[in-house]
C-alpha cells in the first residue's frame, strides 16, 4: 500500500455519511476494509492510529457478532491496535472477546475488567502463549476441564513439574484429557507413564526408555515368589483367569486390580506384571498362550508380549505398573530364606494342583515347614 493511501486513511467523513444512511448497512463492511488497511499498513503513525481508533470506535459497537470476531482475530495480535479497540471487541463478547483475550499481546487490568474477568475466562486465558509458569500452576489449581483441557492443547503452554503432575493424574479419568497430553511430543515421556496405556506404540517405547534410565539410578532386588508360575500356569489351564489376576496382584503386594489383559490395550500389562513378579520368560510364554484365548490364537499378540517381556528388566517393569496403576508394588513379598506357600492346604481359591505342575519341594524347604 503506498504511503498516500496510508494518509488517506483520516479523511472518512464521506463513509461515516454513508454508513449512517439507514437503507444501506455499510458498517461491517467498512469496519472490515478498514481493518485490513490498518494491519497492511508498513508504517502506523500516530495520525493513522487515531483515525483508526476514531473509525472502529464507532463502528465496532453497531456490527454483528460474526464481524466482530473476525475483526478481533485480525486486529489483536497487533502490538499498535488500540486498548480502546480491545476493550470494545473483547465487549462484545463470544468469540470477539475470546479472539482479544488469546491474542493481544498485552493483557492490561481495563481489558480484564472489560470483560468482567472471572473463572468463566480462565480457559480462554489458558490458551494464550505468554503463560508464565506461576499462572499455569495456578490454572490447574483450579481443577477445571476446561481449563486442563485449553492448557493441554496450548502447544505454547509449558507444562511441567506439579502443574503436569496434576494433569497427568486427572488424566486417568478424562480420555479427553489423556488423548490430548500424549499427542504432545514436547512432554518428557517419562512423565506420562501414568498414560501409558492410553499412548501410542511409539510414546509406549520412549516411556518404557524412560523409566528404564531412571530404574537404573536405583536398582532393587526384588526374589521370586517360589511356585508362582506353576500356580499361575494352573490356574490359566483350568480357565481360571480372575484367579490369575488376583495372584499376581497379591504376589506383587498390590490391592484389588482390575487388570483387564484380554482388554487389546491393556495386554501390555500381563507382560510388565509377569516380568516384575520374576517369572521366566518359558512360563510368560506359556500364560501369554494359555490366560486368554483373544491373546493366545493372535500370533502377533504373543510375540508382541513375548519381546517386551524380554527386553523389559523387572525393575523397569515395577516402576512401570505403579506409574500405571498408581500403586507402589512391594519390594519384597517373602523372605529369601524362607518359603512361604502362595496358598496353605486350608486356601479355597488353590485346590490341588496337577502334580506335573507342582514340582517337589526341595530337602531344605521341607525342613523349614
Amino acid at each position: 500500500m503506498s504511503r498516500s493511501a496510508v494518509d488517506a486513511v483520516p479523511d472518512l467523513s464521506g463513509l461515516l455519511e454513508l454508513a449512517q444512511d439507514r437503507r444501506l448497512d455499510m458498517k461491517p463492511v467498512l469496519l472490515r476494509v478498514q481493518t485490513d488497511l490498518f494491519r497492511a499498513a508498513p508504517a502506523r503513525d500516530p495520525g493513522t492510529i487515531r483515525a483508526f481508533e476514531s473509525l472502529a470506535c464507532g463502528l465496532i459497537p453497531t456490527v454483528d457478532a460474526a464481524t466482530a470476531a473476525m475483526v478481533a482475530q485480525k486486529l489483536a495480535p497487533l502490538a499498535d491496535t488500540p486498548q480502546s479497540v480491545l476493550k470494545l471487541l473483547a465487549a462484545h463478547g463470544g468469540e470477539a472477546r475470546d479472539a482479544v483475550l488469546a491474542l493481544s499481546p498485552v493483557l492490561s487490568t481495563d481489558l480484564l475488567d472489560a470483560v468482567k474477568n472471572g473463572p468463566a475466562l480462565d480457559a480462554v486465558i489458558a490458551r494464550r502463549g505468554d503463560l508464565s509458569r506461576a499462572v499455569i500452576d495456578d490454572l490447574t489449581l483450579r481443577d477445571d476441564p476446561a481449563v486442563d483441557l485449553a492448557l493441554a492443547e496450548n502447544g505454547r503452554a509449558r507444562l511441567d513439574g506439579p502443574a503436569l503432575e496434576r494433569l497427568v493424574a486427572r488424566a486417568r479419568l478424562r480420555p479427553d484429557l489423556a488423548a490430548r497430553l500424549v499427542a504432545r511430543d514436547d512432554l518428557p515421556a517419562v512423565d506420562l507413564a501414568p498414560l501409558y496405556l492410553e499412548s501410542s506404540p511409539e510414546r509406549r517405547i520412549a516411556i518404557r526408555e524412560g523409566i528404564a534410565a531412571r530404574a537404573a539410578l536405583r536398582p532393587r532386588s526384588r526374589p521370586a515368589v517360589r511356585g508362582l508360575g506353576d500356580a499361575l500356569k494352573t490356574f490359566a489351564l483350568r480357565g481360571e483367569g480372575a484367579a490369575v489376576e488376583a495372584e499376581l496382584a497379591a504376589a506383587l503386594g498390590l490391592r484389588a486390580v482390575a487388570w483387564n489383559f484380554a482388554e487389546p490395550r491393556r495386554r501390555d500389562l500381563l507382560a510388565l506384571a509377569l516380568k516384575a513378579a520374576g517369572l521366566t520368560e518359558e512360563e510368560a510364554v506359556f500364560l501369554f498362550l494359555r490366560l486368554d484365548p483373544a491373546i493366545g490364537r493372535s500370533v502377533e499378540a504373543v510375540f508382541a508380549l513375548a519381546d517386551l517381556f524380554r527386553t523389559t528388566e523387572p525393575a523397569t517393569a515395577r516402576d512401570l505398573l505403579a506409574a500405571i496403576l498408581g500403586e507402589e508394588p512391594a519390594e519384597r513379598v517373602a523372605s529369601p530364606e524362607q518359603h512361604r506357600p502362595l496358598h496353605g492346604p486350608a486356601s479355597p481359591k488353590l485346590r490341588p494342583a496337577a502334580p506335573l505342575l507342582r514340582p517337589a519341594l526341595p530337602e531344605r524347604t521341607r525342613k523349614v515347614q
